[in-house]
């Protein structure tokens, strides 16, 4: 992702870039709950210490002079959704796309851009029952809410994104930069506001309740391609807190 970044940064980049998943079952699942530090550590190759955060990666996929666009089948939850927040479109295929923000189910609040942007996109009830229930979102559901552009025909998603791309990329690149840059000064969070988030986040996650939620998902196949992963909403559920 890092590397993709810079060669996205270039004058010479696409004008549009399209995000999919060769997976039918999960687009990106959430974040490798084994591995926190290690992906902290990757991500501040993208802005340095004190940028070491994915909220902070995604923010830079955010303002790329390219205009972005993710075509979701499959799962997104907690990363996943929040990477697909940054793009600058989302399109979900109605029988096919689900999104989550689980990590309260877990025991921390979202940490890479979920609070920011999706407190903007769907007001801050909605915000909050998808923050708070950590439920998961069918296409239909969410394009109601504003978390995604459209929820199109799973037969018609390829044709749909694939002409969007093009009439978009049919532009002068200059107009495009300018509009998107302009629209960004509007709706992206501060740097401060995201990096804030990500300290949350990181406090929570090392929680001794966090821990211990997650070591019981673990013992229900969390990270694996089961049931309890591929309903984490009900899972999460089903999960009790500590006495």
């Amino acid at each position: 992702m890092v590397a993709l970044l810079e060669e996205l940064s270039r004058p010479t980049a696409p004008r549009v870039v399209i995000f999919d998943s060769a997976d039918a079952d999960f687009f990106f699942p959430h974040v490798d709950m084994t591995k926190v530090p290690e992906y902290t550590a990757e991500a501040a190759k993208a802005g340095g210490p004190g940028d070491a955060s994915l909220g902070t990666l995604f923010r830079r996929l955010s303002l790329l002079p390219a205009v972005t666009i993710a075509k979701l089948r499959g799962r997104a939850r907690g990363a996943g959704s929040e990477f697909l927040l940054a793009c600058d479109m989302r399109f979900a295929s109605r029988e096919n796309a689900v999104l989550g923000q689980p990590e309260v189910g877990i025991g921390a609040p979202p940490g890479a851009g979920a609070i920011q942007h999706l407190t903007r996109l769907m007001g801050r009830g909605r915000a909050l029952e998808a923050v708070l229930t950590s439920s998961d979102f069918d296409a239909d559901l969410a394009e109601r809410y504003g978390w995604v552009n459209r929820a199109v025909p799973d037969v018609e998603l390829d044709a749909f994104v694939a002409g969007v791309a093009a009439r978009i990329g049919g532009f002068p690149r200059d107009a495009l930069i300018a509009a998107k840059t302009a629209v960004n000064a509007v709706s992206l969070p501060a740097p401060a506001e995201v990096r804030a988030d990500a300290a949350l986040f990181q406090q929570l996650v090392r929680a001794e309740e966090t821990q211990r939620r997650t070591a019981e998902l673990f013992k229900q196949g969390f990270q694996t391609r089961g049931a309890t992963e591929l309903g984490l909403g009900e899972a999460l559920g089903r999960l009790k807190a500590a006495d």
